[in-house]
């Protein structure tokens, strides 16, 4: 496999730039979203059950939820003054959470065959919660004749592995997840540099093309947003910053994540969101403890404040529902931004 270069694009100032950019999406449907501010990340699937993040090959059965309910998920969302949500539809393990008519690796073929992704939009709508949806582009079951790649160190930044056959079954399954369950606000894709520069401006040009009005994300990993990766995450709508909140920018006390970037030559507005765990797993380990109420607020306030969504991982435990021992922090960690009129300011719907 032959390693990509990485050129970096370079960082706009915030007012060096008024037009309306080159981007796909008008800045005002992207400001849309940046007024969400706070929402939940929801890591669940065959890696809930096997406690393997790189989840490979697991039998089907694995999976077993024996008390789902994904209502109850949406609803502590809602109660904790979060206003979008990220499901992991298929993670690295790639056991599909919807009852998939591509492949036999999915909810249709589990012990319990209930489709998670319509539960979950079911749920978005009754709480009036944005549903989103996080897809991963690797993934160890359906190979279509490629190497099983479980061991992340080994497979570092900068190499492509998927084939033709794969990439068709991919672009299958996201065009499925966005034609049968409504409007959905976000497409967040991980692990882009598995697919080739050429096939991920290809993805997002066909997403665009099935649903244009989506906020389409290539997730660029653990960075602060100074500098956009113009291969590895290009194009995207949005610039994720896992498990790293931006710098603060001497001169500007509330924002210091600028929207504007310069990709090859021209302006684009991107508007960025952190992402970060409520404990220190991403899928649900028992003896995973939630962090301090003080580093819950700072991880909010201090990713808003800088001027980008704060989207914090909440995985559900084995049995299929949140535990209280993220709720009772998620309630806390409420009433402490209350106290700093954290839901006023951006003018978000809290009870």
């Amino acid at each position: 496999m032959a390693k990509i270069d990485l050129p970096q694009s370079t960082d706009t100032a915030v007012d060096d730039f008024h037009g309306k950019g080159s981007q796909f999406l008008s800045i005002e449907r992207l400001k849309e979203f940046q007024q969400l501010k706070y929402g939940m990340f929801i890591h669940y699937g065959m890696s809930t059950f096997d406690g393997k993040e790189l989840s490979a090959q697991e039998p089907i059965e694995t999976y077993n939820p024996t008390a789902l309910d994904v209502d109850q998920w949406i609803k502590v969302a809602k109660d904790a003054g979060m206003q979008y949500a990220v499901l992991t539809t298929k993670h690295v393990a790639g056991h599909a959470l919807w009852c998939s008519k591509y492949g036999e690796y999915s909810v249709k073929n589990s012990k319990d065959t209930t489709d998670v992704v319509a539960e979950f939009v079911k749920a978005c709508r009754k709480y009036n919660i944005k549903p989103c949806f996080y897809y991963c582009a690797w993934d160890n079951t359906n190979l279509f004749g490629m190497d099983v790649t479980p061991d992340w160190p080994s497979y570092a930044k900068g190499y492509t592995h998927t084939n033709d056959e794969y990439r068709k079954f991919m672009w299958n399954q996201i065009e499925e997840l966005l034609t049968s369950y409504g409007e959905i606000e976000m497409l967040w894709v991980d692990i882009p540099f598995v697919l080739p520069q050429d096939k991920k401006i290809e993805l997002y040009k066909f997403v665009k093309k099935v649903s244009p009005n989506i906020i389409f994300a290539y997730n660029h990993s653990c960075q602060n947003g100074t500098e956009l990766n113009s291969v590895d995450v290009w194009p995207t709508d949005m610039m994720t910053m896992e498990r790293t909140i931006p710098n603060h920018a001497a001169g500007h006390a509330k924002k210091s994540y600028y929207n504007w970037k310069t990709i090859r030559g021209e302006q684009y507005y991107i508007p960025g969101e952190y992402n970060d765990t409520i404990g220190k797993e991403w899928f649900y380990e028992e003896d995973d403890e939630p962090r301090s109420d003080h580093d819950l607020l700072g991880m909010v306030l201090g990713s808003t404040s800088r001027g980008v969504n704060c989207l914090l991982n909440v995985p559900p435990s084995r049995e299929g529902i949140i535990p209280q021992k993220w709720i009772d922090p998620l309630m806390r960690l409420k009433a402490n931004l209350k106290k700093v009129d954290f839901f006023k300011e951006y003018d978000l719907d809290v009870d």
